[in-house]
């Protein structure tokens, strides 16, 4: 018989509230940042809060990830493995880490999944992880659906890429920009976000080619349409980028999701979604609702071209055309329901996006804090949606378990029985003074009724069988009390019957792809030396982090390519352009840009 496969959908969680809601949303897994060492140092949580959000998500089976997927410095290991273990001793199902040092020490039995960060790209470094010990990687974003396949067909990791949210330009643990600018490495989770500021591109002559533009900012990551492809490719596990996101970002999102992966998997036989409950809402998600900065499937079916963004803010949800401009409100073409505080938006004459709130809605005309640039047959856009926020605060998505009862007449009392879908099961046998009912009908029906009370708990009474030899009559306490018990009892049961994947890691020899590892190997610490010279390394230069000279160290690597980007792509002819190209910042500062067309890549140096 052939193995039910199952599928993932994992979202972010900033703290325990957007944990809470990701799992109530429909999320398979969470991942979320522990006290330190995440690659989000403004989304850090303290053991408490994991612990909290870890017992939470278990009921519903639901994984929880802790990331601690930075570089570290020697003098920070100690500190890591404490978390570590902590996490451990929590529950969490696994660590996501970036430094190899990590698989150096001396860690309890949890699951390691490697970041994103470690640059999952290339298939020998995927199969060297898989040795290892690495039980699932972060595919890098840049991948197509055909390298996802053959990575798919050449190991038997686990397999986990992004599917929405917002994109790095660079390739994953192989930007350096904001350590270089700002003094705030990507690496050890302070990034800057250089990419998302303006420049403009001059050529070797001094020519401006673009001015003053978001040259490196990108479109959000969006392939909801393409999730039935990426289960045939074998991705298991389907992330949501945003563990700097609220709880509106990451329920609307989530929902989305999940009823897409539902539709998908209701209709493939072989699959099933990896966790357990059932969403009640009464609410449509809109993933153009909460922020994003248009969307894009980035490589994943062809070499794409549509990828900027124009501008790093939010452009939200089209929602119609300017028909009528006044001095202090206009009128859109079509009418759309908008309420006080809206955010609008628009992009102006020069291709800035710019806006202002609702003040007032009076029939068709809208009222805007600031009407400045807006114009007639511009499109406008909604970034801030207050009734659909308000939708979301006040009618939360819940998510239960079913269950099963059975109340069940014997010699002296009655059997009640609880179980659910993992046939988990608890059998309470209560001795009780039976009285025989006047009204079999409503006796009956009492009995369903009080038992089928679960509101203060995750469960929903799925079926309640009543096996009586005559009809009973009880008191609603008693019923109530017997509910109380029996499910305290099934609850404490579930709980413990939870039983988390554990594997150790054994120390290999086997040799790593790359014998003479450059500062881009992200070496930080003796741990990762240690680990990298065990598996064969001819030479270890320091992560870029701890160099003593950046001078024309390469800042970035990206499938992104500005010459395509202004119609000069070398293999589609686009015509020739005096290169050396440099960005050149609002400050004048230059960086020089380099083309390896066979790889269709582009890098960025520093200080050349």
């Amino acid at each position: 018989m052939e193995k039910i496969k199952k599928i993932e959908l994992l979202s972010p969680a900033k703290d325990y509230a957007c944990g809470v809601a990701a799992i109530n949303a429909g999320a398979d897994a969470i991942y979320i940042g522990g006290p330190k060492f995440g690659a989000r140092t403004a989304a850090n949580n303290s053991v408490r809060d994991i612990g909290n959000l870890i017992e939470y998500a278990h009921q519903f089976r639901v994984k929880v990830y802790v990331a601690i997927n930075t570089i570290l410095f020697d003098n920070e290991l100690h500190e890591a493995q404490k978390i570590i273990e902590n996490v451990y001793k929590l529950g969490a199902d696994a660590i996501i880490v970036q430094d190899m040092g990590i698989l150096e020490m001396k860690l309890p039995p949890i699951k390691i999944i490697a970041s994103t960060q470690c640059n999952n790209y290339d298939i020998e470094k995927i199969k060297f992880l898989e040795k290892v010990g690495i039980k699932r990687v972060i595919l890098a974003r840049e991948l197509s659906l055909e390298q996802i396949k053959e990575i798919r067909k050449n190991t038997n990791l686990e397999l986990e890429g992004f599917v929405h949210g917002a994109l790095c330009v660079s390739m994953s643990g192989q930007c350096y920009f904001s350590e270089a600018t700002a003094k705030r490495s990507a690496n050890r989770g302070h990034c800057s976000q250089p990419c998302r500021l303006p420049y403009s591109l001059v050529d070797s002559e001094g020519k401006v080619l673009a001015s003053n533009k978001f040259l490196l900012s990108l479109k959000d990551l969006n392939l909801s349409q393409d999730l039935g492809d990426l289960i045939d490719a074998g991705l298991e596990s389907f992330k949501i980028e945003g563990r700097l996101k609220d709880e509106y970002y990451v329920s609307n999102t989530t929902y989305y999701y999940r009823r897409k992966l539902d539709r998908i998997l209701k209709r493939k036989e072989g699959f099933k979604k990896s966790s357990i409950g059932e969403i009640v809402s009464n609410w449509e998600p809109d993933i153009e609702k909460t922020f994003n900065r248009g969307f894009t499937d980035y490589f994943l079916k062809d070499n794409n071209f549509d990828l900027n963004s124009i501008s790093p803010k939010s452009k939200g949800k089209l929602i119609g055309r300017v028909k009528v401009v006044s001095e202090n409100y206009f009128i859109l073409e079509k009418g759309v329901e908008l309420s006080n505080g809206d955010g609008l938006c628009f992009f102006d004459r020069k291709h800035r996006l710019e806006g202002s709130n609702v003040v007032k809605v009076f029939g068709p005309k809208v009222y805007l804090n600031d009407m400045t640039g807006v114009e007639e047959g511009m499109e406008i856009y909604r970034n801030l949606d207050i009734g659909f926020e308000k939708q979301i605060k006040n009618n939360p998505i819940k998510r239960f378990v079913p269950i099963d009862i059975e109340i069940k007449e014997i010699d002296g009392g009655i059997v009640i029985k609880v179980c659910d879908e993992e046939g988990n099961e608890v059998v309470l046998n209560k001795e009780i003074e039976k009285t025989i009912a006047d009204n079999k009908d409503a006796a009956l029906e009492n009995i369903k009724l009080q038992f089928s009370k679960l509101g203060d708990t995750i469960y929903v009474a799925r079926d309640v069988k009543i096996i009586l030899n005559q009809p009973l009559f009880f008191k609603i306490s008693i019923l109530n009390a017997l509910r109380r018990e029996v499910i305290e009892m099934f609850d404490k049961k579930r709980k413990l019957s939870y039983r988390r994947e554990e594997f150790g890691i054994i120390p290999t020899k086997h040799s790593f792809p790359i014998k003479n590892l450059t500062y881009e190997a992200n070496v930080s610490n003796s741990l990762a030396e240690d680990f990298y010279n065990r598996h064969g390394a001819a030479s270890i230069e320091p992560a870029f982090e701890i160099l003593e000279d950046k001078k024309g160290k390469k800042i970035m690597t990206t499938k992104y390519c500005l010459r395509k980007l202004i119609g000069k792509c070398s293999k589609l002819k686009g015509g020739s352009i005096k290169e050396p190209l440099y960005l050149v910042n609002e400050k004048g500062y230059k960086f020089l840009l380099k083309f390896d067309c066979n790889k269709c890549q582009m890098e960025i140096y520093y200080r050349a």
